[in-house]
């Protein structure tokens, strides 16, 4: 059992796995009045638990956006001797959750944490698919939740050859949204853009993390690129310059997934999450 950072002593942290069709969410966060994946967890977690006015503990690898989609997203939650003597005999598993939860939302597994384990500082990558259906794409309704349609032809080449461009460590703040103090240096590992057989581009990223926007900031750039809007080259500058411009817009997030949270092996759990607390700073970039 895993003792979470900072706390007193006789918490048990359980990782959970789930996936959940972000359509009619207002995001994971939770949000007075509005509804969230956050929010329906922790609704069915009172259901077991009762409620906790500190939300179970509950910390998320990655929040997403509204509408944005996820087939596999990683939360961990802290729960006290008295909540784990709630829980009963009936262990605390996917298929009991699963009873408590809207359709929307699926739990994968229910595991007791490793030593060391954070779900968002121990992990050491997300990655996301967004699919797109230009005009090369024969009209289909039931990918409309899932799909971004676009009513041009793209060059999926060129939106190749411009990813490749971003992939490294650099400063993203052409595509992010300001937060303050927070820093929008990342480290893109994969960017692959493909035609699938369908017709529908798949646009691939792998990053340690991705900063608010930055994602469907990227999309609208390759976008703009595959319109020939924009050159690969031009691409390049706004990037290095790394200041918000006009030259492309955040896409909509219905064609946006979160497919994968990376954590390394158990024994460098605690390390990842300390090295991950750390802000980055412009000296790290290699150009």
């Amino acid at each position: 059992m895993t003792m979470p950072a900072g706390s007193s002593g006789g918490l048990c942290r359980f990782r959970i796995d789930l996936a959940y069709d972000g359509t009619d969410f207002a995001g994971w966060a939770k949000q007075p009045g509005l509804r969230t994946v956050q929010g329906v967890l922790e609704q069915a977690l009172s259901q077991i638990f009762g409620d906790d006015e500190d939300g179970f503990g509950l910390r998320v690898a990655g929040r997403t956006d509204a509408g944005v989609h996820a087939s596999h997203q990683v939360c961990h939650i802290d729960l006290n001797p008295q909540q784990l003597k709630r829980m009963g005999r009936t262990p605390l598993g996917a298929k009991r959750l699963n009873g408590l939860l809207p359709q929307d939302v699926r739990v994968l597994e229910v595991s007791e944490a490793p030593d060391g384990f954070d779900a968002r500082f121990s992990a050491t990558g997300r990655s996301y698919q967004f699919t797109i259906a230009d005009a090369e794409c024969p009209p289909d309704p039931k990918r409309a939740r899932y799909v971004l349609e676009v009513p041009k032809s793209l060059d999926e080449k060129l939106m190749a050859r411009a990813g490749k461009s971003l992939i490294g460590l650099k400063d993203f703040g052409a595509f992010c949204k300001p937060r303050e103090g927070a820093t929008t240096i990342r480290s893109l590992r994969k960017l692959a853009v493909k035609r699938g057989s369908s017709g529908e581009i798949v646009i691939s990223l792998e990053a340690d993390a991705f900063c608010h926007n930055m994602v469907r900031a990227i999309v609208g750039s390759l976008i703009a690129v595959g319109e020939k809007r924009l050159t690969v080259e031009e691409l390049t500058t706004i990037q290095v310059e790394a200041k918000r411009t006009s030259k492309f817009k955040v896409v909509e997030p219905k064609g946006l997934t979160l497919s994968a949270i990376s954590y390394p092996k158990d024994a460098d759990l605690a390390n990842q999450a300390e090295k991950a607390r750390n802000k980055r700073s412009a000296a790290e970039i290699s150009v």
